[in-house]
């Protein structure tokens, strides 16, 4: 195997030794024939555009190209490609819808990036236990369309259709997290190929069991991980019941504070919201202008609930009894599907929304999360904040469970700018911190955020990760750069 790979050029670090020389960096042919023995030639790829393609997702970071890409098909070519790019010391770059936001896919180090999208099987559906174990090329919105006619569905919805192991993977959550939890409650097992290509399933292999008090939760090691552990092949996820009614609303409000205070009272009420999420005037402004909205531009807040008829009534009543307390006006309740559809698409596209005010420019989001009783302080300052910067942006958030986005934009050649938003992004985190919080609620930590995490967690904390790190990947080769 060693004579796949050509001798390292001067000065280059040694797991560089794959490479040619040159100008342009290229695989030496008998490693790509290597590959290509693992998966088939035309599932593997070195040309520029793909790579690129595959060296960014939807951040501000720039592009790191990995040196190839390959589409297994099952889980028994992951397993041989791990072990192939182990054995040479070539770094491993797993690849989903590459639809996160802290640079997970950027391969800073070069290697082999593994796109697992043409893995996108459902398993295996047990709709009495409520359970489904999918591949890593299944969505989540093909989750949900599979399960449309069994009375269940997946109701973690980070916006972006991602895919349900890259979920996992990233810890993600979304708008419903405050009702159905987040990816953390919701993942049951997982099966995951180990850097030198071992196969582990982290409760035990086909087990799907609710709880479990059995040795370590291996399960929870795995979720949030970004990549740096394994590759995720599979996942078994927990389903819920589909609700029999859902409601949607609007209301705007006179401050950002009184947007805050009617989340935290409805919480503090026991009121059962399925969403509820926060939108400031700048981003109402743009969700109207992007997705044909007539809402009023000033702090909102999109509502929904989800129950039986009888308990539906109860908990509008009571929603729009401590809303209106608040000063809240233009309250509008979307009841038909078409109507809440157009809604939540509204919501999802902030995002683009906000770029579309500034084409050409980049966007950088903020992910802090801190105790509900903080949040009316955090997030009125952040605003306040956010106007004396000077900087393009808006705030948005899953405020039910004290998670919040300021969503900012910049120009990618403006160096000046980038440092402006980085160290608005760094103070705003340092904030949540403060605040007994986390620097990311959902997005995970990537390239972005090691030094808030070494803060967040502490010294010991951060060594005992450190120490996880070397006895599964002791070379350090799966997706390095990310999270220590």
């Amino acid at each position: 195997m060693a004579r796949l790979l050509r001798p390292a050029s001067r000065g280059l670090l040694p797991w560089r030794g794959y490479c040619s020389r040159g100008s342009q960096r290229e695989l030496s042919k008998g490693f790509v024939e290597a590959l290509e023995a693992v998966v088939g030639s035309p599932r593997v790829s070195t040309a520029a555009a793909v790579r690129e393609h595959h060296g960014r997702d939807e951040s501000l970071y720039r592009c790191h190209p990995p040196d190839a890409v390959v589409w297994p098909q099952n889980v028994d070519q992951v397993s041989r490609l791990a072990a192939l790019c182990y054995s040479q010391s070539v770094p491993i770059i797993p690849f989903g819808t590459g639809t996160g936001l802290e640079g997970g896919v950027c391969a800073v180090q070069g290697g082999v990036c593994i796109n697992l999208t043409q893995m996108d099987r459902i398993r295996e559906l047990n709709p009495e236990d409520f359970s489904v174990v999918v591949e890593p090329g299944v969505t989540r919105k093909a989750l949900n369309t599979h399960l449309r006619n069994s009375g269940l569905w997946f109701p973690v919805d980070p916006g972006a259709d991602a895919s349900l192991c890259g979920m996992a993977a990233t810890g993600a959550s979304g708008t419903n997290a405050v009702r159905y939890g987040t990816m953390r409650d919701n993942v049951l097992n997982l099966e995951v190929v180990l850097p030198d290509g071992r196969l582990l399933h982290t409760a035990g292999r086909g087990r799907h069991f609710k709880k479990s008090a059995a040795g370590y939760n291996l399960t929870g090691l795995f979720v949030g991980s970004e990549g740096t552990l394994g590759l995720i092949t599979s996942a078994t996820l927990r389903l819920h019941p589909a609700p029999e009614a859902t409601v949607a609303a609007t209301c705007s409000f006179p401050s950002v504070r009184a947007a805050v205070d009617s989340t935290v009272q409805m919480l503090q009420a026991a009121v059962p919201v399925a969403r509820i999420e926060f939108l400031d005037d700048t981003m109402m402004d743009a969700c109207n202008r992007y997705s044909n909205l007539n809402c009023a531009v000033a702090p909102t807040l999109f509502l929904e609930f989800h129950g039986s008829q009888q308990a539906l009534a109860e908990q509008l009543q009571r929603a729009e009894e401590i809303t209106q307390h608040n000063g809240a006006s233009h309250f509008s309740w979307a009841k038909e599907a078409e109507e809440r559809s157009q809604l939540w698409a509204a919501r999802h596209n902030a995002w683009y929304a906000l770029l579309a005010l500034a084409p050409g420019c980049k966007g950088y989001s903020t992910d802090v999360c801190v105790p509900i009783s903080r949040l009316p302080e955090i997030l009125v300052q952040a605003k306040e904040e956010l106007k004396a910067s000077g900087l393009t942006g808006a705030i948005v958030g899953h405020v039910g469970d004290g998670n919040f986005h300021c969503l900012l934009l910049a120009n990618p050649d403006d160096a000046e700018e980038l440092r402006r938003v980085k160290a608005f992004a760094e103070r705003l985190g340092r904030k949540a911190l403060a605040l007994h919080g986390t620097c990311t609620g959902e997005h995970g930590i990537g390239m972005g955020k090691r030094q808030l995490l070494q803060e967040e967690v502490g010294t010991v904390g951060l060594e005992t990760m450190r120490q996880l790190k070397v006895t599964l990947d002791p070379r350090g080769l799966m997706n390095p750069g990310k999270v220590l």
